[in-house]
């Protein structure tokens, strides 16, 4: 009884750690998703802000707003791109790494483009201008360059991978078409007599019957269409009388003989 009490006491603590354990993950999941969200909706304000900056306040302060917008917005797509395309092609992993590291150089000039945005001294913003516009395009063009091959690389593997398919779909199309190969061609019809059923030319019987020969002939002759007619406007012969006189039957009489009185 002892032993069931006890392994049912560690299968309630296994519970309450197993749900202690997917609550405290739970939490963490929501906080992070809760983090993100506030930090996207941040960024989108900044990027309102400073665009609405960029074309209200012309001079030093709109400049500032404007080269921190676009370096914000390079970094932010590179960032994505890599990320995106590492997870597929593990050879991003180096360009994912230059990345970070022109990323410190980025947030380093983008806190110093946030400071400068409530500089009261519009002349010395003015004289610093083009060394921080100077800096961004160095930065943003790089970043660019990075994203552009990556894409790149991305539609050069896409096209192969493209190329591929098709030669294989090629392969298929003429293998189920197999029947074209291997059709025989069928045989040219000889040609036919009129009025004669088209057949085999050993079991073809003749165009007429044989006739036997009279008396005398040595065995039966095949006699042609030509040989058997008779001339146009010829009138038919007479029956030739057999040799002999005519045939005595049995039930004629026989004739008397000529009385010599």
């Amino acid at each position: 009884m002892e032993a069931v009490i006890a392994v049912f006491a560690v299968l309630f603590l296994l519970c309450v750690l197993l749900g202690g354990y997917v609550t405290i993950k739970a939490i963490g999941a929501a906080k992070r998703g809760i983090d993100r969200t506030v930090t996207q909706a941040r960024r989108t304000v900044e990027d309102h802000t400073l665009r609405a900056k960029s074309f209200a306040q012309p001079g030093p302060v709109g400049e500032v707003a404007k080269l921190r917008l676009d370096l914000r917005t390079s970094m932010r797509a590179t960032q994505d791109t890599l990320r995106a395309g590492v997870a597929e092609d593990t050879a991003l992993r180096e360009s994912l790494g230059l990345f970070e590291r022109l990323s410190a150089h980025g947030q380093e000039l983008d806190h110093e483009l946030k400071r400068l945005e409530s500089e009261p001294d519009r002349a010395t913003l003015a004289a610093r201008l083009p060394e921080l516009r100077r800096r961004t395009e160095r930065i943003t063009q790089s970043a660019d360059a990075l994203r552009w091959a990556a894409l790149d690389r991305a539609q050069r593997f896409g096209e192969d991978d493209l190329d591929a398919l098709s030669a294989q779909i090629d392969v298929e199309a003429g293998a189920l078409r197999h029947w074209q190969r291997d059709e025989p061609t069928p045989p040219a019809a000889s040609p036919t007599q009129p009025g004669q059923q088209p057949g085999p030319a050993s079991s073809a019987s003749p165009p007429w019957p044989e006739v036997p020969a009279g008396d005398g002939s040595n065995g039966p002759q095949t006699w042609s269409r030509s040989e058997r007619s008779e001339p146009a406007g010829e009138q038919p012969r007479p029956a030739i009388k057999p040799p002999g006189g005519r045939p005595a039957y049995p039930w004629q009489k026989k004739p008397r003989p000529e009385s010599t009185t």
